[in-house]
């Protein structure tokens, strides 16, 4: 039973409650879980359609929303008014609430209303305790908590299910328009088999198998409790302590041995995955010949079969009994996409039908997963799939120039997400952002300015590629492009030194002959090759000798603060990977943070600090020596960041 609003608390988990770009009277849905103590926030989604399209709204939030959430309530960018406001917001998520419900009711349960005040940034928070209710009650206490990602993932895990389904369906051939009503009643059988008792479902971690993996558990249909108020069923004892396997719970496929760092994400949270199967052959006291069953058609029929692959994530204490996991939370969730599916292909069924695929990404700032339908027929470049991602990154309050919800970035369920911390390349391992950690640059009242993000390291030598003397400038071209993939704008491989030659050669900057050559290649080339592979632009920078370069320090400031890109620089046949600038613009000191290609040891991080190959490099030292050559000629390849969801 919910706590009466004079000691009722609300808890907010998300570290950011009211999103950017908010205007007055925008509403934002409060997402919670039936699982957590009440009046708890987990996240929050923007409303993004007008006029209060409920019907919209809740055909994206069942799609968008894992089972094992749901929304509490609403916020409302109101004026002095905050009850009034907080009313309007309460208001509208009961009436979402209905159409998010399978008949359209639901037991009027305590809500969350929110107002926040424009003027001053100060939000309000009341609870509605009936839906006739006239007048909301302040609440007693907010809590705004810490560490909440460990909240959710100790205490809770994720189930994956995924089900390729081929729904072959018959309709007369006479009568076109009869099409859409065989292909519905093909999907509601479907459903139907859901909950059959010869439906099978096997439970199994998501763990890379080892000695002491549990074991598979099989669920079948006849022995799940469908309907059952998962959210009240008590903890259960401990599965050593369990031999009935009904009775087994979530915490059964868990890990009890991860540190606290490794339970902050989805990424990294305990995952179950759920296998669905049908069993026609149930023993039989008697023995039979097969028997196969004629159907004629009565008059000539036209047969379509269409591709539904299902893939669904849902979130559920480890506490709760696995069984009332599979079916309160996953068959509901199977059922749920299923029908999104069908809706987007019923207006297609007798064309091309769209080619859809499931996504999960858990991006920066939302505690819980989403989920994706994306239509692969349109590259991710192409207007209608940026304008899909943009409406995503508009509801969760995501910057408009970051790619977070590319298909580079979704979830990866089908691995040891344990192993993910070494990045492998044709048999070696590299090293990542190698300059977290060195030492300072000396330069006293400088302000640095470094590079946004993760990047590999590249150098001389590595993969058995004997690239010295001439193979820098492409080694730093691969340090570039690892950050774009890093980043998630792109999913293609870092390119080897022959397949770099090949791009320029497929341009036209180059002769056939130059693939397999050990010439030079300088910042044009880069940008050529950049272009082509990413489609990124780049600007060059033209340094007539090193001692000009502090004049550029400024500028190349800008482009970390801005863009936050390594820059490739190079003079003569040598070529480095510059991460960072430290400047002082009363004194003009400064310095560079080189990472330097010509390296040609180990991965040891110790070695490359300790021996200079990535560090601050002065402009001018204390003996008035330069790391760069007076009398040489410098260009500065600087990529920019596309702007692009």
């Amino acid at each position: 039973m919910a706590p009466s609003s004079e000691t009722a608390t609300v808890r907010v988990l998300c570290q950011k409650l009211l999103l950017s770009g908010n205007q007055p009277g925008t509403l934002q849905w409060l997402i919670g879980s039936p699982f957590f103590p009440p009046f708890t926030v987990v996240s929050t989604f923007r409303c993004i359609h007008h006029s209060l399209d409920f019907q919209q709204e809740s055909d994206d939030l069942r799609k968008l929303l894992p089972k094992g959430f749901e929304v509490i309530g609403g916020l409302i960018v109101g004026d002095s008014d905050a009850e009034k406001s907080a009313g309007e917001a309460v208001r509208a998520a009961r009436r979402l609430r209905k159409h998010l419900s399978e008949g359209g009711e639901l037991d009027d349960e305590k809500m969350v209303g929110a107002s926040c005040d424009v003027g001053t940034g100060t939000i309000h928070f009341f609870i509605s305790k009936t839906e006739k209710a006239t007048k909301l009650e302040p609440v007693a206490s907010v809590v705004y908590e810490d560490k909440s990602g460990k909240y959710l993932w100790e205490n809770g895990c994720l189930l994956h299910c995924e089900l390729p389904i081929k729904l072959p369906f018959y309709f007369p051939a006479s009568s076109p328009s009869d099409s859409k009503e065989k292909f519905s009643e093909a999907v509601d059988a479907v459903v139907t088999l859901f909950k059959e008792p010869c439906a099978v479902y096997i439970a199994e971690t998501l763990k890379k198998a080892s000695g002491d993996a549990p074991k598979p558990v099989v669920l079948r249909g006849k022995d799940l409790g469908f309907g059952a108020d998962a959210s009240n069923i008590n903890r259960l004892p401990a599965a050593d302590q369990v031999s009935d396997i009904k009775m087994l719970s979530c915490s059964y496929f868990c890990q009890n041995s991860k540190t606290a760092a490794a339970v902050n994400s989805a990424e990294n949270a305990d995952k179950i995955h759920i296998s669905v199967l049908l069993n026609r052959s149930e023993k039989s006291p008697t023995s039979g010949a097969p028997v196969a069953e004629y159907f004629p058609a009565m008059e000539e029929a036209r047969l379509i079969v269409v591709d539904l692959n299902l893939d669904v994530l849902t979130y559920a204490p480890k506490h709760l009994q696995l069984m009332h996991a599979v079916s309160n939370l996953v068959i509901p969730a199977l059922v749920d996409q299923l029908y999104s599916l069908k809706k987007i292909i019923l207006p297609y069924l007798l064309m091309e039908h769209p080619q859809l695929r499931i996504y999960h990404f858990n991006p920066p700032g939302v505690l819980h997963p989403i989920t994706t339908i994306y239509e692969l027929n349109y590259g991710e470049t192409e207007m209608k799939q940026v304008d899909v991602r943009k409406s995503l990154h508009l509801r969760l309050g995501l910057p408009l120039d970051r790619p977070l919800l590319r298909t580079a970035n979704a979830l990866d369920l089908s691995v040891n997400d344990d192993s993910r911390s070494n990045v492998k390349k044709r048999g070696s391992i590299l090293l990542k952002d190698v300059h977290i950690g060195i030492p300072s640059s000396g330069v006293s009242e400088g302000v640095a300015s470094l590079i946004q993000g993760s990047y590999e390291y590249y150098h001389y030598l590595q993969d058995g590629f004997d690239d010295s003397g001439w193979g820098c400038a492409y080694r730093s071209l691969q340090t570039i492009i690892s950050w774009f993939r890093l980043q998630h704008y792109t999913s293609i491989a870092v390119p080897s030194h022959r397949e770099i030659q090949q791009t320029l050669v497929e341009i036209g900057d180059k002769d056939p002959s130059f693939i397999g050559s050990r010439e030079w290649i300088g910042a044009i080339e880069l940008s050529f090759v950049l272009d082509k592979l990413l489609g990124v632009s780049c600007k060059i920078m033209n340094c007539r000798s090193g001692s000009e370069l502090p004049e550029k320090c400024r500028e190349i400031a800008m482009h970390f603060e801005n863009q936050g890109t390594p820059i490739m620089i190079g003079g003569g046949v040598l070529a480095y990977t510059l991460l960072g600038v430290d400047y002082d613009e009363g004194s003009g000191d400064c310095a560079f943070l080189i990472l330097d290609p010509h390296y040609t040891g180990s991965e040891d991080h110790k070695k490359i600090v300790n021996g200079g190959w990535c560090g601050w490099k002065k402009a001018v030292d204390s003996k008035g020596k330069s790391f760069f050559l007076q009398n040489k000629f410098y260009n500065l390849l600087l990529p920019q960041r596309p702007n692009m969801v």
